[in-house]
């Protein structure tokens, strides 16, 4: 929406991890705001005074939110309620700081670990995994084995941290 901006490039007024999204890292998506995404929440963002995020709008939680984090879409949504309150409760230069770090791992994810077929685990698992779990990843990796097989590990390491399922959670036809 050309009337729409946004301060936040980690954060979307929604709650989604936006330097931590797929697209956004292949160059197709800016980010509520900073591209020209037809987005609901962001006419209801205009709408409504143009708060930040919607947990700023006095009507938050609304009906747009009901089954928001039901399914996923390039972009994981499970953790979409929950890091709004975590916005709320840490606030804005923490939550940024926090997302930087991940965004920093994911990047040496992409460079050190991607086979060519891992950029949508990596993703969601850098957007599910706790930041403490994440800073751990890298030990005992050794850089001398092929990226083929350093990919099969990270993938194996990933899925073993992890209490929750990595794949994308889509909407049933």
């Amino acid at each position: 929406m050309k009337s729409f901006t946004r301060n936040n490039p980690y954060f979307s007024l929604c709650g989604l991890n936006c330097k931590l999204c797929s697209m956004h890292l292949s160059g197709h998506c800016g980010g509520c705001g900073f591209g020209n995404q037809p987005c609901p929440i962001t006419r209801c963002s205009l709408e409504h005074g143009k708060p930040e995020y919607c947990f700023r709008c006095p009507e938050y939680p609304c009906e747009k939110y009901a089954n928001i984090d039901e399914f996923d879409s390039f972009i994981t949504h499970r953790n979409q309620k929950a890091d709004l309150e975590k916005i709320q409760r840490i606030g804005e230069e923490a939550y940024n700081a926090e997302q930087a770090e991940k965004r920093r791992i994911l990047d040496r994810l992409l460079a050190e670990y991607n086979d060519g077929r891992k950029k949508a685990l990596f993703c969601l698992a850098v957007n599910l995994l706790p930041l403490e779990d994440l800073r751990t990843l890298f030990e005992d990796s050794d850089p001398e084995i092929p990226v083929k097989d350093r990919a099969k590990q990270m993938e194996k390491r990933l899925k073993k941290r992890s209490s929750v399922d990595l794949k994308l959670r889509k909407k049933k036809q």
